[in-house]
């Protein structure tokens, strides 16, 4: 295959790759250090609507940059406490979830549906059928992470299943891990 016959059938693939690898760059400076979990209580702590707002625009960032959401959900329940700590990780999930779909579609397109492998082609299949049932589970299963976002985003899905099937399937998982870390955070006498 020429380059131009690779750009012209994956150059919106290959866009993409390019935004995460940039991300994923910018991840490695001292940039990154802000991202960790320390720096994101400190951050968020005693400024309840700022710190709210800011921690969406950190979590919405650093989904972007692939860095998990939980490390997001621990920094909002140790700052917050679990009641408001996990409202806010619902709030900034929720967002995280909305602006990489919009960033990764406006950059990829639905890209993964030109790719002719068989098992793309069956997960598509399956997803067309019952999307909304689809994304609940994947959230339930693997909440924010990045690369289901970035896949549903490039599979064309429409933007009314993925947004319900978000603020759907996100709660869950949520008050899981809310109910973990706050556990964890009297046991190690952190609250």
């Amino acid at each position: 295959m020429s380059i131009p016959d690779l750009l012209r059938n994956h150059g919106r693939l290959l866009a993409v790759v390019g935004f995460v690898g940039l991300l994923l760059l910018v991840r490695q400076t001292a940039l990154g250090g802000h991202f960790e979990l320390a720096a994101i209580r400190e951050a968020i702590a005693g400024h309840r609507l700022g710190g709210v707002l800011l921690f969406i625009a950190l979590f919405s960032l650093g989904n972007l940059m692939l860095i998990p959401g939980w490390v997001f959900l621990a920094a909002a329940v140790y700052a917050f406490g679990a009641w408001s700590g996990g409202w806010a990780t619902y709030a900034a999930a929720s967002v995280s979830c909305v602006l990489t779909f919009w960033v990764i579609r406006w950059l990829g397109g639905d890209a993964l549906r030109r790719l002719k492998n068989p098992l793309a082609l069956t997960l598509l299949r399956q997803l067309d059928t019952a999307p909304l049932r689809s994304v609940i589970g994947l959230r339930m299963l693997c909440q924010t992470l990045p690369a289901l976002n970035a896949a549903l985003a490039l599979s064309g899905i429409r933007f009314r299943h993925y947004l319900l099937g978000t603020l759907l399937g996100l709660p869950l998982p949520i008050a899981l891990y809310v109910l973990f870390f706050d556990h964890l955070a009297k046991w190690l006498g952190a609250n």
